[in-house]
């Protein structure tokens, strides 16, 4: 029973919860029990609150008792990113630097959740300031990977991938400036959406690039991640970038299928512009055929060199991460972790010249990328352009970053899921990404549901967890 309880969904423990056939209190109580004997093995959590936890779940039980239903998130278990504020626990960025920063309100998208009637379980695991890992020189060890704990769990929200993956709990937020919700989906076969820039609030958080930085929910299935977007997403006029639009029903879609859309193909990222490893690339060309069979129209997409996106994020990203990191750079140097140290420090050698340009490169690759979506509903490429590799190989590991196609939908701002495509030769999980006009999440869970349908790919978990 408490394995099944692991692998249960929002959307699965939303009805039982409803029907009082089973109660938030017991799912509390086995996903924290599956924490304590699991987690040492993945490092999911930097900080479990079990107290806290079951005193939420014992709210929502009562309420539940009552007839007071607050929706599909009541009494769902969950856990944040470590740069996400929850008032009273520190807020640490996986950082010596931050050991004792004791948040004093919550970040929007926590107090939304909670309002929601969501049971924060703690705090996850990330790379040191969503930047520096996977890293062995920080206060906590990394997360890694339950498909193969000797590999990658992806980052920079490791913890929430791995979380979900080893089923320590349904629903995680993490965040992306470059890739951070959608790589460990891609490494931990588990469903991770970066919305459009705007849709949801980062307020409360620890910035890495203003510019860039997103917060995305992450779970193991489509609709599960739609539910928890419905939470999330909506204007909050304390983030400058917050965007005042509408949010709709994000389930409203699911079952409409892939027929009649029109699906570009964005093949020159993983075919030309970086080879993409032969498994990994058969997989998003299986996908294409799953939905030219789903009556799809397919169409070849052609887009600006991924590497020019690359080149442009990684100046944008730096410049501003420095900036931030300044001061604790020149008065605390080695308080940071080495990886993290030399990433950050790559912004002081960039020039206010350099940052200008591209940010005027930035909006000529968003203007083609808008110009090339104009008569499609979605696009459908690589994430990563390899399975995961393993931890201890720091070659692999640099070249993570580089082989990816994902910096190019924080430059363009348009929203991105990734989900899971099958699984490599070494049993490591494959990946697609899908990506939208800004504002078009839900048409890009329409066609995920219908992918998710027809492979069921969702529903593989790791065989034999540690533990």
């Amino acid at each position: 029973m408490m394995s099944e309880l692991g692998f249960l969904g929002i959307a699965e423990a939303s009805d039982l919860l409803r029907a009082k056939k089973l109660s938030p209190v017991e799912l509390t109580k086995a996903l924290l029990e599956r924490i304590d004997r699991l987690d040492k093995n993945y490092n999911a959590f930097i900080a479990v609150t079990p107290e806290a936890a079951l005193a939420a779940a014992r709210q929502a039980e009562a309420e539940i008792a009552a007839g007071r239903w607050r929706g599909p998130f009541h009494g769902i278990p969950y856990a944040l990113k470590d740069i996400i504020d929850v008032a009273g626990l520190p807020t640490t960025a996986h950082s010596k630097l931050l050991q004792g920063n004791v948040a004093t309100e919550d970040a929007p998208v926590g107090a939304r959740l909670k309002a929601a009637g969501g049971v924060l379980l703690g705090k996850l695991s990330t790379h040191e300031f969503a930047i520096g890992g996977p890293s062995f020189d920080l206060p906590w060890p990394p997360a890694r990977n339950p498909w193969n704990r000797d590999y990658f769990a992806g980052g920079s929200s490791s913890g929430s991938g791995a979380g979900l993956a080893a089923g320590l709990f349904p629903a995680a937020l993490g965040t992306d400036t470059g890739g951070s919700v959608r790589n460990p989906a891609s490494q931990c076969g588990i469903t991770g959406m970066k919305a459009t820039y705007g849709r949801v609030s980062r307020r409360g958080l620890l910035p890495l690039a203003f510019s860039l930085d997103h917060v995305g929910p992450m779970t193991r299935d489509v609709r599960d991640n739609a539910l928890m977007l419905q939470v999330i997403a909506g204007h909050d006029p304390g983030d400058p970038a917050s965007a005042d639009e509408p949010v709709p029903d994000y389930t409203a879609s699911l079952g409409d299928g892939a027929k009649g859309l029109r699906v570009g193909v964005i093949r020159q990222f993983y075919a030309k512009d970086i080879a993409a490893h032969p498994e990994m690339a058969a997989a998003v060309e299986a996908a294409v055929r799953c939905f030219a069979e789903a009556g799809a129209e397919i169409r070849e997409l052609n887009l600006p060199p991924l590497q020019d996106f690359s080149a442009c994020g990684q100046v944008i990203m730096l410049a501003e991460a420095y900036a931030v990191h300044e001061r604790w750079l020149k008065e605390r140097p080695e308080d940071y972790g080495a990886r993290g140290r030399e990433r950050l420090l790559a912004g002081a050698a960039l020039r206010a010249a350099d940052y200008i340009q591209a940010v005027r490169w930035r909006l000529q690759l968003r203007d083609a990328a808008a110009a090339a979506f104009r008569d499609i509903d979605l696009a459908l490429t690589v994430s990563s352009h390899d399975p995961a590799c393993r931890i201890d190989d720091d070659a692999a590991l640099a070249a993570t970053y580089s082989r990816q196609a994902r910096m190019a939908f924080n430059i363009t701002g348009q929203p991105a899921l990734v989900i899971p495509a099958g699984f490599a030769a070494s049993g490591m999980p494959l990946s697609v990404q899908l990506v939208g006009r800004p504002f078009t999440e839900a048409v890009l869970y329409r066609a995920a549901a219908a992918y998710e349908a027809a492979t069921g790919w969702s529903k593989r978990h790791p065989a034999g967890l540690a533990g």
